[in-house]
C-alpha cells in the first residue's frame, strides 16, 4: 500500500538489508513503499553484507551526517589461506597459501595490533573517489591506483569463533573503516593471506539489528510510514533547545538567535545543538558561534509553531 503524495514523511527507518540487495537497491524499494523520493541512506552495505541499513526519510536526509559517523560493529566472518582482489568472496582468487599451521591463540594474539586508532588502505573495489573517479570503476577497467590510507578506529576487536580454515570477529568500529581491508591485512600479518566471507552489521550507534525491520514486512504495512522514527528519538544525544515561535521564524529567515544553554556547561564554538518548535518537530540543527546559536541547517521553509 502506497501513502498519499501529499503529505511528505519524516525520519528514519531501521532495515535489515537482505544479503546480495545493494543499499541502493533497499532505497529504491522503500521509495516505493513510503511514497516519496526523498530516500537516503546513512552508511552502505557491501551486497554480500547483510544487517542494519538506517535509511534516512524527508527532510531527515540532510540529518544523515550526524547518524553516519556513530559508532558501528560488525560480525565478519573470515577465511584464512586465500586472498581475493576485493577482499571478499565475491572476488578473483589471487593466490592461496598453507593455513593449518594457523591456531587459535595465533589469530588472538595478532588482534592487538588491529585495535585502536590506525590509518587503514581502502580496498581497490570500494566508493572512493579519486580524480573524480570511483575506485571500484577503476578496478573493474583493470587499473590500479595508489590509495591515500584513511584514519579509522577499532575500538574492540575479539575472536568469538574458530573453525579452521575460517574464524568470526566481533568490530566495534568508526564509521569509515573497510572490514574487508581489516580481513585482507590480518590475513597478511599472519602470512596466510584471507578474505572476508560474510558480514553481518549488528549496530549503527542506537539502532540494533534485533530492532531492524524485513522489506517484506514494511512493504506488507497497511501504514509503512508508522514504523518511522522520529529525528528527536534519534538524535537525543545531542542538546536540544525549545524554541519559541519568533526564534523559529528567525532561524527560517537564516538569522542567528540568542544563545540558551540546553545544559548548565557552557557551550564553545561549533558545538552542535537541536532546535525543536513546542510540538517537538525538529526545527533547525543549530551551531554555536561567538555566543549565539547559528542555523546550521533549517530542514524547512515553514513549520507549524
Amino acid at each position: 500500500m502506497i501513502p498519499p503524495m501529499n503529505m511528505q514523511p519524516t525520519g528514519f527507518l531501521n532495515i535489515h538489508k537482505p544479503k546480495r540487495v545493494t543499499s541502493h537497491g533497499v532505497v529504491a524499494r522503500v521509495r516505493r513503499i513510503i511514497g516519496t523520493k526523498k530516500v537516503g541512506h546513512a552508511g552502505t552495505l557491501d551486497p554480500l553484507a547483510t544487517g542494519v541499513l538506517i535509511l534516512c526519510i524527508g527532510s531527515a536526509a540532510r540529518l544523515s551526517e550526524y547518524v553516519m559517523h556513530q559508532t558501528k560493529r560488525y560480525r565478519a566472518r573470515l577465511r584464512f589461506g586465500q586472498t581475493t582482489d576485493t577482499y571478499d568472496s565475491d572476488g578473483v582468487m589471487l593466490t592461496e597459501r598453507p593455513w593449518d599451521h594457523l591456531t587459535r591463540a595465533q589469530v588472538e594474539a595478532a588482534l592487538p595490533a588491529f585495535t585502536g586508532e590506525f590509518d587503514q588502505l581502502p580496498p581497490m573495489y570500494s566508493a572512493i573517489k579519486q580524480d573524480g573517479r570511483k575506485l571500484y570503476d577503476l578496478a573493474r577497467a583493470g587499473i590500479t591506483v595508489e590509495r591515500q590510507p584513511r584514519r579509522v578506529t577499532i575500538h574492540t576487536l575479539t575472536l568469538i569463533e574458530w573453525m579452521p580454515p575460517e574464524c568470526v570477529l566481533d568490530v566495534s568500529c568508526s564509521a569509515g573503516t573497510y572490514i574487508r581491508s581489516l580481513a585482507h591485512d590480518l590475513g597478511e600479518s599472519l602470512g596466510v593471506g584471507a578474505h572476508l566471507t560474510g558480514l553481518i552489521r549488528t549496530s549503527s550507534g542506537q539502532f540494533r539489528l534485533e530492532d531492524a525491520l524485513l522489506l517484506d514486512v514494511l512493504a506488507a504495512a497497511d501504514d509503512p510510514r508508522a514504523y518511522l522514527i522520529s529525528p528527536r528519538a534519534v538524535l537525543g544525544d545531542f542538546p536540544s533547545i525549545t524554541l519559541s515561535s519568533d526564534e523559529v521564524t528567525r532561524l527560517i529567515q537564516g538569522k542567528l538567535i540568542d544563545m540558551r544553554q540546553p545544559t548548565d556547561q557552557p557551550i564553545g564554538d561549533g558545538v552542535i545543538a537541536m532546535g525543536y518548535n513546542h510540538t517537538g518537530e525538529l526545527v533547525a540543527v543549530l551551531e554555536a558561534r561567538d555566543g549565539m546559536w547559528k542555523p546550521a541547517k533549517v530542514l524547512a521553509a515553514h513549520q507549524s509553531t
